[in-house]
């Protein structure tokens, strides 16, 4: 079968060369998760050559399943927002370990897996109302661009206000904000890779500087998986306290991924009467991505945005992303470089800054006239980076909307999944305050 047939490039109105540039800018707009993946996961004492590593791995087996079988120009990588949440919430927060973490990220990828062959998940997107997906999304925006204010020191701890502005004084701020200024200039002149480029270009500045040192050198063999490959704890976490992580990990992913594959198929043209073909398979991507991720030691995994690049770029068929994933492994053999780099907040907090707004524009889905709707979206929003937790937030949402249809009368118009999930919440907070 020639790559023609195989790709459908005639029916696609795609060429090889075609494909082959759209894969290209897919691959430099995404590129900086093998730098900020391993830093922040990093911080909850994951192995930084071992998480590199999964992170390169678990995006080629997904991306690849999504180019070979879904046939779809879509990306997977482990996504921002839930490696934050892994490290920041789960495991310095909660004070569960990274193995624990890692084992209910396998369980809820399991779920994910076996609901993907199944029409639930149809059923479980429906039951969740349009205000509370954006709601989600956007707060995961702010929740990661706080973190990376953090990281920045652009905010700081403090006794009267519990935070404020940072100082500006500082390398490390001032080089952040200097990098968070070039991307923005790179992103709203739609250079692309803007991201990726804004990280590269702050590195050299801050390297000018003396802010970074040089690596010991530029390739090596890839080194230290066997830190972070099949380290999980499977038995911690299936106790009580981490049903709704894992729960928190099934829900984000399936609403995130779903999102973007829907954002990205639409974009190019690949939607037929409102329906997503062969979407299981393009799910399944995702599903094993994060499985294969979680044994081979990183954070779930999500389908990219940054893809509709490459869309716009003219992919239209899965080769490219057989692209990315080819592109994706020689970055195998980049990890002294991308050890320096991420050792430097100035380098990665601009992309978390940048993504988080950029989850932001999901809020124009959101009736903000109609306080049923929007308030639970609100509290979603609110909650989840004052209390430094995702669930809180998600929690949030799904216990006060379902409350506020019951008093308005309309307890009808909830999907009766809703109260289950107000139920689990429920108790959830219940049992964290004893």
């Amino acid at each position: 079968m020639s790559l023609n047939e195989k790709f459908k490039f005639s029916e696609r109105n795609t060429t090889l060369g075609t494909e082959i540039i759209a894969g290209i800018t897919t691959f430099v707009t995404m590129s900086y998760i093998v730098i900020v993946n391993p830093s922040v996961l990093n911080k909850a004492g994951m192995d930084f050559n071992g998480v590199f590593i999964a992170t390169i791995l678990a995006a080629v087996i997904g991306t690849l399943i999504m180019g070979l079988v879904a046939n779809y120009p879509i990306a997977i990588a482990p996504g921002l927002g839930m490696n934050a949440y892994f490290a920041f919430v789960i495991v310095l927060g909660m004070g569960i370990p990274w193995q624990s973490a890692l084992g209910s990220v396998f369980i809820a990828s399991v779920v994910f897996l076996l609901l993907s062959l199944t029409s639930f998940r149809e059923a479980l997107i429906d039951a969740i109302p349009t205000s509370l997906k954006a709601g989600i999304s956007a707060g995961i925006g702010l929740f990661i661009a706080f973190i990376g204010m953090q990281n920045a020191h652009l905010v700081a701890p403090s006794p009267a206000t519990i935070i404020t502005l940072g100082n500006f004084s500082e390398p490390v701020a001032y080089m952040t904000l200097l990098g968070l200024f070039i991307t923005i200039v790179l992103l709203v002149n739609e250079v692309p890779a803007a991201i990726f480029l804004g990280m590269v270009i702050t590195a050299v500045v801050s390297f000018l500087m003396g802010f970074i040192p040089l690596p010991s050198a530029v390739f090596s063999m890839p080194t230290g998986l066997e830190n972070t490959f099949m380290q999980m704890d499977l038995a911690d976490a299936f106790s009580p306290n981490l049903f709704a992580i894992i729960f928190t990990f099934f829900l984000v992913t399936l609403f995130d991924t779903t999102g973007t594959m829907i954002g990205v198929a639409s974009q190019a043209g690949l939607m037929k009467n409102g329906k997503f073909p062969n979407v299981r398979s393009a799910l399944m991507a995702d599903a094993v991505a994060s499985t294969c991720g979680s044994l081979l030691g990183t954070s779930p995994t999500s389908a990219y945005v940054e893809s509709g690049s490459g869309v716009a770029a003219g992919g239209r068929t899965g080769f490219t992303s057989v692209v990315v994933a080819v592109l994706f492994c020689f970055m195998l053999f980049l990890a002294p470089i991308a050890q320096v780099l991420a050792a430097v907040p100035a380098v990665t907090s601009p992309a978390l800054i940048v993504v988080g707004f950029l989850m932001m524009g999901s809020l124009n889905q959101i009736d903000w006239h109609n306080v049923e709707e929007s308030l639970p979206a609100f509290f979603v929003l609110f909650w989840m980076p004052l209390s430094y937790s995702i669930t809180n937030g998600v929690g949030a949402g799904l216990i006060s909307y379902p409350l506020i249809k019951i008093f308005r009368g309309k307890f009808r118009q909830v999907h009766p999944l809703l109260y289950i999930f107000m139920v689990l919440f429920i108790i959830q907070f219940i049992m964290m305050n004893h």
